[in-house]
């Protein structure tokens, strides 16, 4: 029982330092929640400062009928940079991931 409760306690440990997150004061009082795993980094952004291609993208099908409800760059590495679009129709919610071509990501 003593193995069973020190494994869970363990594997928690691990789950907690992997969703770790990082607050960044941006101007005088305001502060940015980055999140940060396994070398990727998330930021949330304002949907009106997307670029043109992403917006145009979110506007044609199968993005059109979907409303955007939030909007996150994310690096995962060097080259593979990429904005994460949260989004809703009606009872359904989802993500896109769209380049800064406007091309989806996979």
């Amino acid at each position: 029982m003593k193995k069973l409760i020190l494994s869970a306690a363990l594997a928690f440990a691990g789950f907690a330092a992997v969703q770790a997150s990082e607050l960044k004061q941006v101007n005088n009082n305001k502060f940015e929640t980055v999140s940060v795993q396994d070398s990727v980094i998330k930021t949330p952004i304002k949907l009106e400062e997307l670029p043109d291609a992403v917006k145009k993208a979110l506007e044609a099908d199968p993005y059109k009928a979907w409303t955007p409800t939030a909007a996150f760059h994310v690096k995962e590495s060097a080259t593979k940079e990429y904005y994460q679009i949260d989004v809703k129709k009606e009872q359904e919610a989802g993500s896109v991931k769209i380049d800064k071509e406007g091309k989806p990501v996979e």
